[in-house]
């Protein structure tokens, strides 16, 4: 085990912590348990069942084989799944659809030695985009350290990368991690080290949906995964009455004013929305546990929140902006 991986030992626990310390100390922001009940008291029984489906995973959008090139394809996409916002008219789906026509016409685009030389040419390609997409030189350079690591430690191919986690979601996240310095999503907040690993996480979910958990999506702890700390579901949960900005805070959000990265602002909405979530997770075991109702994984109650940002992102007031490569 390198140094890397030894920090990296139990990565989702280190999440969940780093969200506590900020949700305990954040000034710009608070989380509502009453808006958590209220969100909680509105799901009924068969919404919880229609959530805790792992067919809620789109496979229409997706390359999705349920083989080796499905782990690959979604691996450059969760590698890209980053900062559409600068480009008002481009969002996620235009780069998951892009990769899969990509794929499809050429089953070698994504191939390990295809992505160690990627240029930025190349990733508008990707995402099939008349323009330049944003930050796509930093977009290249994370395709090549992919491709580059791929051939080095993997065969070139993802599948063995995720065959080596052998069904755990935390052993995929670390291995990640421990491979490809880009997923390391990290930041300092008031002299503490806390960690998010938003893509790396995201990367493990979107295999356990495509796979409907198994064969390469089967992982044994998937309900240790945390929610993806992105911008739109901070967005939503704000609409929930869940989290609470400060006015300072939301003068610059409503205003479109870009938040800097690693700024205390930014980290707190991060910290504060993965917080928000596994206490409604809570929450929602709290009411239905005893009762044996199925319910969903924190994976699930992210995907649920992300859809309806999707759905009402005209009606909503505006998400955070950031710069970043993380999200």
């Amino acid at each position: 085990m390198t140094s890397h991986a030894a920090a990296f030992a139990d990565p989702l626990s280190r999440v969940r912590k780093s969200a506590e310390v900020i949700r305990r100390a954040a000034r710009q922001l608070a989380v509502s348990t009453e808006g958590i009940e209220r969100a909680a008291q509105s799901l009924s029984i068969q919404t919880l069942s229609r959530l805790a489906s792992p067919t809620a995973f789109d496979t229409e959008l997706h390359y999705c084989d349920k083989g080796p090139l499905t782990a690959q394809y979604l691996l450059v996409v969760d590698a890209l799944n980053f900062c559409f916002w600068p480009e008002p008219q481009l969002n996620y789906e235009h780069l998951a659809a892009g990769v899969k026509v990509a794929l499809r016409e050429d089953a070698q685009s994504l191939s390990a030695d295809r992505l160690a030389e990627i240029d930025g040419h190349g990733v508008q390609t990707l995402f099939g985009w008349p323009s330049p997409v944003p930050l796509q030189a930093k977009r290249a350079a994370l395709l090549r350290e992919i491709g580059t690591v791929l051939r080095q430690k993997y065969g070139g191919h993802a599948a063995n990368l995720v065959r080596q986690a052998d069904g755990s979601a935390s052993a995929l996240v670390r291995l990640m991690l421990d491979s490809f310095p880009g997923f390391r999503d990290t930041a300092v907040y008031r002299g503490q080290e806390v960690a998010f690993y938003k893509r790396a996480q995201i990367y493990v979910g979107d295999l356990w949906g495509a796979f409907q958990g198994t064969g390469l999506g089967r992982f044994d702890d998937i309900a240790q995964l945390t929610m993806f700390a992105d911008y739109r579901v901070p967005a939503v949960l704000r609409e929930m009455e869940i989290l609470h900005y400060s006015p300072a805070l939301a003068t610059k959000v409503d205003g479109q004013v870009v938040l800097e990265e690693g700024g205390e602002e930014e980290l707190e909405i991060r910290g504060c929305t993965i917080a928000a979530v596994e206490m409604l997770r809570q929450c929602l075991e709290d009411k239905h546990g005893k009762t044996g109702q199925q319910l969903p994984h924190t994976v699930q109650l992210d995907w649920w929140l992300w859809e309806i940002g999707e759905e009402a992102q005209q009606r909503h007031r505006p998400h955070h902006r950031t710069l970043t490569q993380f999200y």
